[in-house]
Parts: structure tokens; C-alpha cells; sequence
């Protein structure tokens, strides 16, 4: 079999042309192909099972992307050498595919579907994460895989005022906002990004900006599917269907599911019931029924509980625990509940639960976050769990799965938009334990997480919230928007999103779009109810904690930055790094330094502030130059029948001479000063022939009436120590 490449092309702008192309590698998949702009190649595989398996009653997805490291010309820094489990990166990478192509796939499709996409060669200054759908859709459309469309994925950042679509690595640097949006030719599909904090205006034309790019790529890969020659989509083994079996459990259970649903009851009770209900419609069933009508009859259940809340509420206009569709549940809020953490808070919304901690460290606790393309350290980490019981399940506790690294990263780049610049020394982690869920926990996270960052004194300015949003719609045009939903509401909506900012825009977005023709006017609508519902979270939250403290806690180690000259780095560090050993070994601090530039950063830590004060002074001694006229702490080092030598910087020593320590005569130094003693003397000049300091304590007392004449200073011998005039 012959290589027969077949590739089709566009232009992203600006003369940035992108190809897409299929019949050269992995041939032998349902469909694959290569997406290439500048340097960066994508391989996207996918195959799927001709046959569900037996018994399967969902749709098996699974999306793997992964960068090897070779693609930019690296070896991998493990212990293997080997690329082994996804990156944070690659997973979160691989989420965007993900929630972007499961809408597309029939809902009574259950057979197993890979897609596994592949970095093959990396462009520094490409993304590649904002190709990975493009690719992936491609290589479903080239493919006899049945989807319903064909959709594709484009980054839209705002640089310097102007919508940038897929911008490079160094222009997204300078972007005050950067979504990830995913969409069809007709509907938005997917949004997900961070902002500095950004007008519900601005994402609305960013999604309007994306969509227009979108059209360009998905006319292209349609053009690639004609070439190819692929005209039908396979058949494919659809479920059981039982009419009749379904009109039973509607006429038995449709009253009664919404009783149960319109009694406004807690989770925990709601679902007893439904559980409850669900056992007598099987017995209903008859010792007749088989497994198998046993089996189909819950789906049905499940399916009339789908529709029978989604109407209660679009035409009741009322919710599963009885609140108003714009209502948010209680909150409870406070800070400190743990006194050891360097910060801590406990937030509560309902009946979702986020205990979170703030842990400060040093530059030495920074964390690598490593990819193909490059390597790097971030001083903010935001971890969070989510264990069993939070749900009140049993589980299996493993590493963080997919889920707990998405929501933690949607919390961190949340957060991250008010935390201070390079200039705040300490490396800040936070963790968020979700100790009871229904609903959002990862907007729990947020809050709980801004509490915290101001218990523990990292200089935030502002608040970040987050509420959860849910938008249920029906062909008759009616449409509810739900403020701050439920568990059960989350898989109800034809659009979950998740919105945090502060009171003056947005900082994080989070949506899944399953509607057709979503028009922006209810988009629109949607943004400024959950503006109104993050105000309110926003409120709650001042009157907790208004602002940060302003030191970190007693317990809490103690840091500071100073900004040296470049040419001072070698002194600091001192020959085979003696001076900066010596530094920590005598104040017990931790001392980092790094080169920024035309300046070094040294980064002093200790837990005790009387050892970073006397390490930040050492350091300040060393870089500073000795000023004429200017006033020091010395101490005295060496004591002689001509005056003592004490040390004013560290490591710079000058003469006070008998004669300059008081305008009275002195006949000796029998008596005046012992070893160690603290003295204050100023710089009164320099001995040109010696360069040598002089110093004097007299000068600092007022001269009296009776002051003898000045007398003729000696100076000392370099070569022997003896003192001549």
C-alpha cells in the first residue's frame, strides 16, 4: 500500500498557515492525521470498537494527548528517561478535547472510541494545546467513526487591546485574557480560560471572534473529508428499545418524581426517595420481568427524572431545594479554624464544603513545571482533593484523577490573577480538601482560597469568587438560568459554566455548551446573573476578612527580597559560596540568589525574625559602599593603646583612634571599651596613604565650651604595626 498524503490548508492570519494532512502516517488507524504551523506537528489517531461491549450503557471516550520529548529535541528529566504518566499539562490538554468532542457522538453510541494525540515536533513559539482539537476532529472527520459534526478549537487572547487568535508563546505573555473556546459551525461547544479581570462584554466578543476562526478550520477539514472520499459514517449496534416497558415507568413514576423533586428536600433525602421510588417500580414490574427489563426500566427512570426537573423547572420556575432560580445557598465562612497552617479558611455554600491552607516557602520549594517546548518554576501551587466521603461514598484512594487536576487548575488560574509579582519573595501553596460536595466544589475553592491567602498575609488585593451556573432550555423558547446549582441540577443544563472575578471582572471561566443555536443574547444573560451571583458571594466574603493581613502569621517564616548591583553577586556568595555559608550557619536563615538582569535577587528566609534581620543587615553590609559623613553601628573588634578597631560593615573595619572617641583628653584605653561592645562612630574620611576608615564617636556628642585643641592623629605602621606621626 502505497503513501497517498491528501492535505488541505488556511491561513490563521497574519500569514500563519496551518496544514492539515492524512493518508502518510498511521494508516492502519480508523483515522489519523498531522497538523503542522511552523514547526509544530500534532499526531491525531483514532480508532473505535466496531461493537459495544455487552452489557455497556454509556460512552467509553478516552482522549490521551501527549509531548514527546524529542519533539523539541530533550530528553525526558525523569528517572527513566522515558516519557511515563501525562503531565498536569498534558491532562488538562487532553480535558479540552475531551469536553469538546463527547457532544458529538450520537447519544446511543456505546462503543469504545481512542483518541490519542501526539506532539511529534515542537515550535517554541507555537501552542500546541490550541491545536489538539483541530486535530482530533480532523482525524474523526476523515474517519467512518459516526459523529454528527465537525468542530474544531482556537485560543483568543486580548494583546494590547487587539483579539489575537492563536497568538504565540511570547504574545500571550502580554495578554490580559486568554480562553480556550471549542465550537461547531453553528454553536459554541466548549470555553474555558483566565482574565485579568475582563468585562461579560469582552468574553462575549472574544467567543463571536473565536466562532468566525472556528468556520475557517472546520470548512477546511470538511474539504480534507471530501478529498479522502468519505461519505457515509458506519452503522453501529444501537441499545434495546422498549416502548412499552418505557410507558410503564412514566405512568407509574412521573407523578410521583415530582413530588419528590418539588418537595425542596436535601440531597441526601431527595436521593433516598428517589432510590426508594426506583425499588417499587421494579417490583411493579412482576416476577415476569427479566434482568434485562429490570436493567432497561432504570434507564427509563433515570431519563423521565431528566425531563420531569428539567420542566418542573423551566415552567414551575422551581428548584430541587425549593430556592429561587437566582438564589444562592447559605454561606458560612470563616478564617483561621486551624492555627497551625500559615493561613487556613473553612468555607461553606450549601451543603459543598472546601477546609483550604495556605503554606508559604522559600524559593527552594518552587515547583518545576516541565513540558516539551520548556521548563519552568512557579512560585504559586494550588492543590485539590476530593475524597469519597465528601460525597458520602466509598472509593478506592488513588493519585489525583483527571477531575481533581481540571478544577484545581480552573482555581489556580483564578487566584493567580490578584497574587503579587516577582517582587513577593515566598513560594505560596495552597490545597483545598472538599469535605462535603453537592455542587461546585471548585468554586468552594476559589473562595476558600482567597480567605485563606488573606489569613495568611500574602499581599492579595482584592477577593476572587466563584459561583456555578446552570442554563436549561426547550424548543418552546422557554429557558431558565440557574444561580449556583446543585449536584443533581449539574447534568440537567444544556450549559454548565463556572465564573470567577472580583467585583470589577472576570478572572476564570469554565463553560460546557450542548445547546443548538445558544443565541448571545442569553449568553449575555446568563454572564450577568452569575455576575450578580459572584457580588453577592463577593459581599459575604469582605465582612469574613476586608482585606489581607499585614504580616504573615507569628509561626510563619519570615522572608525578605533584597535587590542588589549585579557586581555585589560574587561578594554575597564569597569564594566557594564561604561568605554566603558563613551568613546562614550564623543567623540559621536560607539564603537563594539569582540573577535578574542587571541586578541579583537574594532571598533571605528564616522562622525566627531576629536571624533574617541580622542576615538581611549582613548582606545590606556587604553591598554597601561607606559613605563620608554617614553614621554606623560598629562593633568592636581589637583594642589597642591607640584606639580600637571596630568593624561599621560587615567585613569592613576602620580605626577609631583615642583622640576621636571623646573631646575629653584620654591618657589610655584602660577601661573605655571591652571586645564586642556596640559603639556608633561616624565616617569622618579616609587616610589617603593607607586607605584606611577613620572613624570617630566624638563627633556625634556636642562639642563643649572646654573642648581641647585637636591634636596630631599617629598613623600606624602597615609594615611593623608600630604608630609615627
Amino acid at each position: 500500500m502505497l503513501l497517498n498524503p491528501i492535505s488541505k490548508s488556511f491561513d490563521l492570519g497574519d500569514g500563519r498557515i496551518v496544514s492539515i494532512e492524512t493518508g502518510k502516517l498511521a494508516r492502519q488507524a480508523d483515522g489519523s492525521v498531522t497538523v503542522r504551523q511552523g514547526n509544530c506537528v500534532i499526531l491525531a489517531t483514532v480508532v473505535a470498537n466496531k461493537e459495544p461491549r455487552e452489557g455497556q450503557d454509556f460512552f467509553p471516550l478516552s482522549v490521551d494527548y501527549q509531548e514527546k520529548f524529542a519533539s523539541a529535541g530533550r530528553i525526558p528529566g525523569s528517572f527513566f528517561k522515558r516519557e511515563a504518566r501525562l503531565s498536569d499539562y498534558e491532562v488538562l490538554t487532553s480535558r479540552l478535547v475531551d469536553r469538546a468532542l463527547r457532544p458529538l457522538f450520537p447519544e446511543d453510541y456505546f462503543c469504545d472510541v481512542q483518541v490519542l494525540l501526539s506532539l511529534i515536533s515542537s515550535d517554541a513559539e507555537v501552542m500546541p494545546d490550541a491545536m489538539a482539537c483541530l486535530a482530533a476532529s480532523a482525524a474523526l472527520a476523515v474517519s467512518d467513526i459516526p459523529i454528527k459534526e465537525i468542530i474544531s478549537e482556537v485560543r483568543v487572547a486580548n494583546i494590547d487591546g487587539e483579539y489575537v487568535v492563536n497568538p504565540s508563546r511570547s504574545q500571550l505573555a502580554k495578554a490580559s485574557f486568554d480562553f480556550i473556546i471549542a465550537a461547531t459551525e453553528k454553536n459554541l461547544m466548549m470555553v474555558e480560560g483566565e482574565a485579568k479581570e475582563c468585562s461579560e462584554e469582552e468574553l462575549v466578543k472574544a467567543l463571536e471572534v473565536a466562532h468566525n476562526a472556528i468556520r475557517v478550520q472546520i470548512k477546511a477539514q470538511q474539504e480534507l473529508r471530501d478529498a479522502v472520499g468519505v461519505t457515509a459514517k458506519r452503522e453501529y449496534t444501537k441499545p434495546v428499545v422498549n416502548e412499552e416497558l418505557n410507558a410503564k415507568v412514566i405512568a407509574f413514576a412521573k407523578d410521583k418524581v415530582y413530588t419528590i423533586s418539588k418537595a425542596g428536600s436535601s440531597k441526601h433525602e431527595r436521593s433516598d426517595a428517589y432510590d426508594v421510588l426506583k425499588q417499587e417500580l421494579i417490583t411493579s414490574l412482576g416476577e415476569e420481568a427479566t434482568d434485562a427489563d429490570k436493567k432497561l426500566a432504570k434507564k427509563y427512570y433515570e431519563d423521565l427524572k431528566w425531563e420531569v426537573v428539567r420542566n418542573m423547572i423551566l415552567d414551575d420556575r422551581i428548584r430541587l431545594d425549593g430556592r429561587q432560580l437566582d438564589q444562592v445557598r447559605p454561606l458560612q465562612m470563616e478564617t483561621e479554624p486551624l492555627p497551625t497552617p500559615h493561613g487556613s479558611s473553612l468555607f461553606t455554600r450549601g451543603e459543598t464544603q472546601s477546609l483550604t491552607t495556605v503554606t508559604l516557602g522559600t524559593k527552594l520549594d518552587e515547583l518545576l513545571v516541565e513540558s516539551a517546548a520548556k521548563s519552568e518554576y512557579t512560585k504559586f501551587i494550588l492543590h485539590y482533593n476530593f475524597p469519597p466521603f465528601s460525597t458520602g461514598e466509598v472509593k478506592m484512594m488513588r493519585g489525583p484523577g483527571r477531575r481533581e487536576v481540571g478544577h484545581g487548575n480552573l482555581a489556580m488560574r483564578s487566584l493567580k490573577q490578584m497574587m503579587p509579582g516577582s517582587e513577593y519573595p515566598y513560594t505560596v501553596r495552597v490545597v483545598s480538601d472538599i469535605l462535603e460536595s453537592n455542587g461546585s466544589s471548585s468554586m468552594a475553592t476559589v473562595c476558600a482560597g482567597s480567605l485563606a491567602l488573606m489569613d495568611a498575609g500574602v499581599p492579595v488585593q482584592k477577593h476572587v469568587s466563584g459561583v456555578a451556573m446552570g442554563l436549561i432550555t426547550r424548543g418552546d423558547g422557554k429557558y431558565a438560568i440557574l444561580t449556583d446549582i446543585l449536584g443533581d441540577e449539574d447534568h440537567l443544563g444544556d450549559m454548565d459554566f463556572k465564573v470567577t472575578g472580583t467585583r470589577e471582572g472576570i478572572c476564570g471561566v469554565q463553560m460546557d455548551i450542548k445547546v443548538d443555536g445558544l443565541s448571545m443574547d442569553v449568553m449575555r444573560a446568563a454572564l450577568a446573573q452569575a455576575r450578580n451571583g459572584r457580588l453577592h458571594i463577593l459581599d459575604a466574603m469582605y465582612e469574613c476578612i476586608a482585606e489581607h493581613r499585614p504580616e504573615v502569621k507569628p509561626h510563619a517564616p519570615r522572608m525578605e527580597k533584597l535587590i542588589i548591583d549585579k557586581e555585589f553577586i560574587g561578594a554575597v556568595i564569597g569564594p566557594g559560596g564561604k561568605v554566603i555559608q558563613e551568613i546562614q550557619r550564623e543567623t540559621g536563615t536560607t539564603i537563594t540568589i539569582e540573577e535578574v538582569g542587571n541586578y541579583g535577587e537574594v532571598s533571605i528566609f528564616s522562622q525566627e525574625k531576629s536571624g533574617l534581620d541580622k542576615a538581611v543587615a549582613w548582606v545590606k553590609g556587604i553591598v554597601a559602599v561607606p559613605e563620608v559623613g554617614a553614621v554606623y553601628e560598629a562593633t568592636v573588634k581589637g583594642i589597642k593603646e591607640f584606639g580600637a578597631f571596630v568593624e561599621f560593615l560587615p567585613k569592613k573595619e576602620g580605626l577609631l583612634h583615642i583622640s576621636e572617641i571623646s573631646w575629653k583628653r584620654l591618657e589610655s584605653m584602660e577601661g573605655i571599651f571591652k571586645i564586642g561592645d556596640q559603639v556608633k562612630v561616624k565616617l569622618i574620611g579616609l587616610d589617603p596613604k593607607t586607605g584606611k576608615f577613620k572613624l570617630s564617636r566624638k563627633a556625634l556628642m556636642p562639642k563643649p565650651e572646654s573642648a581641647p585643641k585637636p591634636q596630631p592623629q599617629p598613623r600606624q605602621d602597615e609594615s611593623n604595626g608600630e604608630e609615627r606621626l
